[in-house]
């Protein structure tokens, strides 16, 4: 048995972590924040990152902390709640949000340059390779350490520290008016658009596949695969890092070069200005191989985790299944993908950051269903006002949000933390009640 990985399988391991988070959102979603921040850059990238790299970071250690994927994490919940919540996880990050987007993305600020077709056939096309491939490396999981680690991964790091050198040493213009929606509460703006990368809710069905690559090396003692999860985390969140912080000075710089461009025009824009004709090229072979690592590693844990569920469905079919679905949800194009995801991921994101922080001291709490149970409960409702506000429509929004504004930082977005705490220590409470009746 293997008692070690080398320093290069180590690196390859936080490669992969990192290939499989940078997808669609972590390049789409920076910049916007820089775009809304201005001169609020730093308050509002802190918030960002808070979300997009703290949050993930976490959600991977509390998966090698239980030893197990979503189903370990939400075993202290009724059955019928977990697997509630299990099937909205993996449906957002799977076949109606997170993988369609990443073929949208890759065309829309990619391959759109190259096509002379029709938008609506070339993003069809687009869909149909762009989805074929990805496929077909998902039906290989086991070789995907390999594949994306120590090959893809390398030259996708060396493609993004070029545009992200050249953005910080030649920025394209000064820090830009913050705007009005920013003005008042930038970090917290940039935390809520942290939720749009999906990276927490990613995190807790990677972290199971990290997990996996690490036992597929030999490595099978508890104390080390969690040393090991928590070193490709780390890798990966640095990466994350110095990805997210140069694209959020992009947009912040970009008043002056692109100050109407959309979600997927401000960075080729952007790139073009830096690197002239070769900017295209360059953005396209970024583009194309973060979404591509993200798409086939959402193919694979979607397809093992509907396959646990459902044992009969081969794995195989699962994943053809999702492919070809996911192309046709492509094709709805990148505005209206994003638009429907924000209440979904607004509901979601809460009381995910809550099983996480949950599970990471499960085992101090004694009575850990209960302390789940009301904790996720109370937090589930504070997130319900908060997508309802976030669908925008009329009568629903505007009694939601009246609502919302009698919780205690409501109008932040954090109106959850106090029912979250509350039900934590309501659980608390229940659980030490017990123990004494029992006594």
């Amino acid at each position: 048995m293997k008692t070690r990985l080398t320093g290069l399988e180590l690196l390859a391991l936080g490669f992969m972590t990192f290939a499989l988070f940078l997808g669609a959102g972590n390049i789409v979603f920076p910049p916007q924040v820089g775009v809304g921040a201005g001169a609020a850059f730093w308050p509002a990238a802190l918030g960002f990152l808070a979300t997009a790299v703290g949050l993930p970071l976490l959600g991977i250690l509390a998966v090698a902390r239980v030893g197990g994927g979503l189903e370990t994490l939400t075993a202290p919940l009724p059955r019928l709640a977990a697997l509630a919540f299990g099937l909205g996880i993996y449906l957002a990050i799977g076949p109606l949000f997170a993988l369609p987007r990443t073929g949208t993305v890759a065309f829309e600020m990619g391959m759109r340059p190259f096509v002379s077709l029709s938008d609506g056939a070339g993003l069809a096309l687009h869909s149909l390779l762009f989805f074929g491939l990805a496929t077909l490396l998902a039906l290989m999981p086991g070789r995907l350490m390999d594949i994306i680690g120590k090959w893809i991964t390398p030259l996708l790091i060396l493609l993004l520290g070029l545009i992200a050198l050249a953005t910080l040493v030649a920025p394209q213009g000064p820090l830009g008016e913050t705007q009005a929606g920013w003005r008042a509460a930038p970090f917290a703006e940039g935390f809520r658009n942290g939720y749009l990368t999906m990276d927490t809710l990613a995190s807790l069905v990677f972290g199971i596949l990290i997990v996996t690559a690490i036992r597929d090396r030999g490595i099978h003692e508890p104390r080390l695969v969690a040393r090991y999860t928590l070193w490709a985390g780390i890798i990966a969140a640095t990466c994350l890092a110095a990805v997210y912080l140069p694209l959020t000075y992009m947009g912040a710089t970009s008043h002056e070069l692109a100050a109407q461009a959309g979600s997927g025009e401000l960075i080729p824009t952007y790139v073009a200005a830096l690197f002239g004709p070769w900017g295209p090229v360059l953005l396209a072979a970024v583009i194309t191989l973060a979404c591509l690592t993200t798409a086939v590693g959402l193919l694979t844990a979607c397809g093992e985790y509907f396959h646990g569920l459902w044992p009969r469905l081969p794995y195989r079919l699962l994943v053809i299944a999702m492919g070809g679905f996911a192309i046709l949800v492509a094709n709805q194009g990148l505005e209206t993908l994003i638009r429907v995801s924000i209440p979904v991921l607004v509901t979601l994101y809460p009381p995910a950051i809550v099983l996480i922080l949950l599970s990471l001291i499960r085992p101090w709490l004694g009575d850990a269903p209960r302390v789940f149970r009301w904790a996720l409960s109370l937090t589930l409702v504070a997130s319900l006002l908060d997508g309802l506000v976030a669908t925008e429509l009329a009568g629903v929004a505007d009694t939601a949000g009246a609502l919302q504004q009698h919780l205690p930082l409501g109008e932040t977005s954090f109106g959850w933390l106090l029912p979250a705490l509350a039900g934590t220590l309501l659980g608390l409470a229940a659980s030490r009640r017990q123990r004494l009746l029992e006594t």
